[in-house]
């Protein structure tokens, strides 16, 4: 698979009408995006509400038509043939159930196994396989209403696995998990990934299912792709910021004294994120400044005890994406 594509994307363009009669206009809700998934990748795609994530997916997987542009998923035109595609993809959305909440889902893999025509005995050998996959044996025989939500989208991811798709679409699947549940759904995607070479496509608000699952993010705004980089050039390259956290031995109005001086002597190159009595975060411009520049000035300025320098948080770099004109 190394080197194929699993998606191409061309021109893809999708319109709605929205309102009645004499309000009736039209609304662009993906204006013409173009990109490409290698076979094997973790890909975030990503944007704030209303930017055209689902949309997207919604025409990646068949569900909708495009207004206009080009798209193959694994060789495939989805819309058009939506069920051949079906049996090499799976899909998750949210907190929208495939399995039975009165079943046990062992029973609800049965079903969805006879729906994709698998044979008896292979199915039984790959539910077996999938609950030691997903330590979830026990969960299998309890039934879906009983389990907590991170024990139930195990077993959704299980069933989106059930009939080995090379490709999974995620539309934000970690949504109301609580964070143990949440890092668990995540190393179960990183590991189907790298053991199973299952390409993942994922949607999240969750920065953290991005910096966790994702080697690489399209970010997407006004239905257009504003940025497209590796996890690692947004964090590190793209802003070409970087942030320096200091712990102090010093007294509140030290550090604010130390503070006025840092803006005295570089003015807009720096920016202070958080300050304490014993802690100070800085962002540093080092496209403009030298990083080694501030830094010489606060060792020589203070007694610093601790000092890391790092990548600003994700969060941040998204929301400078975000906000730059279109």
């Amino acid at each position: 698979m190394a080197g194929e594509r699993a998606i191409e994307v061309n021109s893809l363009r999708r319109d709605f009408v929205v309102g009645r009669r004499s309000k009736r206009r039209d609304v662009v809700a993906v204006d013409g995006i173009s990109f490409d998934v290698g076979a094997g990748e973790r890909l975030a795609f990503i944007g704030p509400n209303g930017a055209g994530k689902s949309t997207s997916i919604k025409m990646l997987t068949g569900i909708l038509h495009p207004t206009s542009g080009a798209a193959t998923v694994l060789g495939i035109v989805p819309w058009t043939d939506r069920r051949a595609l079906t049996r090499r993809i799976g899909t998750l959305f949210g907190q929208r159930s495939q399995l039975w909440s009165e079943l046990v889902p062992r029973s609800s893999l049965r079903m969805l196994g006879a729906i994709y025509g698998l044979d008896d005995a292979g199915l039984e050998r790959r539910i077996d396989e999938l609950a030691e996959l997903f330590e979830a044996r026990e969960l299998f025989e309890q039934p879906v209403r009983t389990l907590s939500l991170g024990q139930r989208m195990r077993c959704e991811l299980a069933a989106c696995m059930l009939h080995q798709p090379e490709l999974l679409f995620l539309d934000e699947p970690t949504i109301g998990l609580d964070l143990t549940g949440k890092q668990r759904f995540r190393e179960l995607l990183v590991h189907l990934n790298t053991e199973l070479g299952t390409t993942v496509f994922l949607t999240s608000h969750d920065v953290a299912d991005i910096e966790h699952v994702a080697d690489r993010a399209i970010v997407v705004n006004h239905g257009s792709i504003v940025n497209d980089a590796s996890v690692a050039e947004m964090r590190s390259g793209l802003l070409g910021r970087k942030r320096i956290e200091v712990g102090l031995a010093e007294a509140a109005g030290v550090v604010g004294g130390l503070v006025t001086t840092l803006f005295d002597s570089f003015g807009e190159d720096i920016d202070v994120v958080e300050r304490s009595a014993g802690m100070l975060s800085i962002d540093v411009n080092t496209g403009r400044r030298p990083i080694r520049e501030v830094l010489d000035h606060l060792l020589g300025a203070v007694a610093v005890v601790d000092l890391s320098v790092v990548d600003p948080p994700l969060e941040q770099v998204i929301g400078e994406i975000y906000e730059r004109p279109q």
